[in-house]
């Protein structure tokens, strides 16, 4: 699964299938509604579309900015974070994916969030209270390629922790940028030393890098970390969430 997502790089168009058919002006005050509706209540499932090569599980991608020294509440970045949308198959994801802004590309205090279906990016949300993240920190010029790196290992199931894995998040701030993967089980040692050495291996990352790991319990406690990790200068990685505008943020 890993290599068909390589593979199928260079070869998605990311063109979507269009209806170009014209509703009355009822039927799309109707579909108007629904559509606010359904951004209230739980989305519809993501489903394969036939021959695509379905992944193991369904992903959604997330995309939030705030204003760096406003205090940031449970509440306010929950209204502020924002669903791009859900993919089942390899092909759906390269078509979200191939349209996206890359990460070192973004500015401001922005942060992209892969997670499975299902699962909010936010340490309260069920599937994530009990655990916790690793942690690497990035100097400027190396999240895109990292971030690529990352999310590629992680739909093609590299981390072989089962379903442990609940997503990834690059975080893009003015000196430094910063890649998470998040686990179910904070106290699983054995699970998150796996999740340590893959991420190790997949960012091809030298023996000497340190790596952080911090429990969601401890975020809710303590935001705000002291450690600053800069990642080795002989480390290169280099890549491209959908265009993004001012609107939308």
């Amino acid at each position: 699964q890993f290599c068909l997502l390589l593979s199928l790089k260079d070869d998605d168009s990311g063109d979507h299938d269009q209806d170009n058919s014209s509703p009355k002006d009822g039927e799309k005050e109707k579909n108007d509604e629904e559509e606010k509706d359904s951004n209230t209540t739980k989305r519809k499932a993501a489903v394969p579309g036939a021959g695509e090569h379905p992944l193991q599980y369904n992903y959604s991608f997330w995309y939030s900015r705030r204003t760096p020294g406003r205090p940031a509440s449970t509440q306010s970045y929950e209204q502020n974070i924002k669903q791009i949308g859900s993919f089942a198959s390899v092909e759906q994801f390269w078509r979200f994916y191939s349209h996206m802004i890359r990460p070192g590309d973004l500015t401001g205090h922005s942060d992209f969030h892969l997670f499975k279906e299902g699962i909010k990016p936010m340490w309260e949300d069920d599937a994530n209270k009990s655990g916790g993240k690793w942690i690497i920190r990035l100097r400027k010029g190396l999240a895109s390629r990292c971030w690529e790196n990352l999310i590629l290992a992680m739909l093609g199931e590299q981390f072989m922790v089962g379903e442990e894995i609940c997503g990834a998040v690059v975080s893009v701030r003015f000196q430094e940028d910063i890649i998470s993967i998040w686990n179910k089980t904070a106290s699983d040692q054995a699970t998150t030393a796996r999740i340590r050495d893959t991420l190790r291996r997949v960012l091809n990352l030298p023996p000497n890098t340190i790596m952080e790991y911090k429990t969601h319990t401890d975020s809710i406690k303590n935001p705000v970390t002291k450690n600053v990790t800069w990642f080795p200068q002989k480390i290169l990685c280099n890549t491209t969430v959908f265009n993004i505008d001012d609107n939308n943020k």
